[in-house]
Order: structure tokens, then C-alpha cells, then sequence
């Protein structure tokens, strides 16, 4: 491909069907609501939204961490999984920032899936806040 998986595998299809399902729903609630609005307004919707859509959603799901063979809870809270498959962390900030896009990274490296999207919902137009990420 072009390098995107690091000399991994592609990303399954059907992981790429559902992040691109997901990102769908993410359209329709940007679109309902707009920008300025508090992100657990947006990732209430969202769930809400992909609930709606037949797709199985989880809203704070917890990623332990492992260090020197023992399993730590620190904090690490995805906004949402999508399918056991698919993480979606949701901003409604002025900008992404390279911290933002680490933090999906991490996520995934911790979780063992393969893709992310960061979504900026604080803009006027969706695409220009969304970041695809795959490990």
C-alpha cells in the first residue's frame, strides 16, 4: 500500500467498512448540531447515532496498561469503540494538535486495534477536523 501500516497487514475490510460507517454517522451529527457544543454533547450524540445505525457502540471503555508484568488502570478511556474494532476520540477544540493524534496512537498501540479517527467536531466543516489513523 503505501506505507500506511508500517510493513503490517492492510487493515481488514471490514474495519475500514466500519470506520468509514462510523465517520458517516460522525457527518450526520455535525451536521445536526454544528459546531461549539461540548464534547460529551458530541459523543452522547454519536453513540446515539451509531446505536441508531444497527452498530454496536461502547462509550468510555478503559484500556489497562501493562507495565513490568502487572495490568494498571491509569486513566486511559476511549470515547468510544465502535464494533470492538474501530476508536473514535472525540475533540470540540480550535485546533488538532500532534498531542491529540499521540493520544489516538497510544490508544491503539494499548488496545491491539488498528484503527482510529480523531474527530474535531468545533469546525464549520467536519472534514477538515478529522484524522484517520491506523497502526
Amino acid at each position: 500500500m503505501h506505507g500506511e501500516h508500517g510493513g503490517r497487514e492492510p487493515l481488514p475490510e471490514e474495519t475500514d467498512r466500519l470506520g468509514r460507517a462510523a465517520i458517516d454517522a460522525a457527518f450526520a451529527v455535525h451536521t445536526a448540531l454544528g459546531p461549539g457544543l461540548l464534547e460529551s454533547v458530541y459523543e452522547a450524540c454519536l453513540f446515539e447515532e451509531l446505536t441508531a445505525r444497527g452498530m454496536a457502540a461502547e462509550r468510555q471503555v478503559g484500556i489497562p496498561l501493562s507495565y513490568r508484568n502487572a495490568r494498571l488502570d491509569v486513566g486511559f478511556r476511549l470515547d468510544l469503540l465502535v464494533e470492538r474494532a474501530v476508536i473514535i476520540e472525540i475533540k470540540a477544540i480550535d485546533a488538532l494538535a500532534s498531542i491529540h493524534t499521540a493520544q489516538v496512537l497510544t490508544y491503539l498501540r494499548f488496545s491491539g486495534l488498528r484503527l482510529g479517527y480523531l474527530v474535531n467536531f468545533n469546525v464549520s466543516r467536519l472534514k477538515d477536523g478529522l484524522r484517520r489513523l491506523v497502526l
